[in-house]
């Protein structure tokens, strides 16, 4: 359960810090988005979700 709280607590550090320190640049990559097909932009989350799991699993195995 700690790795979870831990795992969503550094994701919105991640997300708060983007919104803080670059607003205008989040609404040109909404923008961007906007103009991908669905199947694109489900391409993309799938390759985002691939990259974390390795991440993940990376992580695991280098003992954290």
């Amino acid at each position: 359960m700690a790795f979870i709280l831990l795992a969503l607590g550094l994701v919105l550090i991640a997300e708060g810090l983007v919104y803080a320190l670059a607003p205008s640049l989040v609404e040109r990559l909404l923008e961007m988005l906007r103009s991908l097909s669905e199947e694109q932009r489900r391409n993309a989350g799938l390759a985002a979700l691939a990259l974390g799991l390795v991440l993940v699993w990376l992580a695991f195995h280098l003992g954290v």
